[in-house]
């Protein structure tokens, strides 16, 4: 796995470093704009520690990003080798093989996520593995600027959305609306495996 993972790591630190300096912003500012603190910015920027999911929703909710565009703008860099052409009477389809997408795990609660779809397609899909017991808490500015559909393929999902929670299991769809305190939880003993389904609605 490590061969897998630690590009991404890289390429998150690449990433994060990338935004925050296309804004203009020193450590200090991005810092106060996330609550991170300037220590653990400076350790992710430099690859020395992989973030968890929590840090990555404030950072992204600083930067006015989705956590799932954060980490795809990232993946996108780390696939591009895992990416083929198939090119045939002037059509290009690109193929990713599923053994060599990169997967993010994150450290803290074990959250295993893959990129679907290629940095070129109009909408984001990802496929996320969540294992029993983990709770993964977002700001709500984690989720501007985006519309996001919450697929559950497989196990249960328990969802915070603000004040009101919702039970999905293997089938169930969420749509979700204006942004919101959410989180992702698995209050269950078996994985959770759910999709999600991104469409931005306008560039910060």
């Amino acid at each position: 796995m490590s061969n897998i993972v630690d590009p991404l790591v890289r390429q998150i630190a690449t990433r994060v470093r990338t935004e925050r300096e296309r804004r203009r912003w020193t450590l200090a500012r991005l810092a106060d704009a996330s609550g991170v603190s300037q220590a653990m910015i400076s350790r992710i920027e430099r690859g020395e520690s992989s973030p968890t999911a929590v840090v990555l929703g404030k950072l992204s909710a600083a930067f006015q990003l989705s956590v799932a565009s954060l980490l795809a703008l990232a993946e996108a860099e780390a696939d591009t080798e895992a990416v083929r052409e198939d090119v045939g009477e002037g059509t290009g389809t690109g193929v990713r093989r599923g053994a060599d997408v990169p997967e993010w795990r994150d450290p803290g609660t074990g959250y295993r996520r893959r990129q679907i779809t290629g940095p070129h397609f109009p909408a984001e899909v990802a496929e996320i593995r969540l294992p029993a017991g983990a709770h993964v808490p977002y700001p709500a500015a984690a989720f501007a600027f985006v519309r996001q559909i919450v697929w559950v393929l497989d196990g249960h999902l328990t969802f915070h959305d603000g004040d009101t929670v919702h039970e999905l299991d293997a089938g169930d769809t969420i749509e979700l609306g204006e942004p919101s305190e959410r989180a992702f939880a698995n209050t269950t003993d078996t994985e959770c495996r759910y999709a999600v389904v991104l469409a931005r609605d306008t560039r910060p």
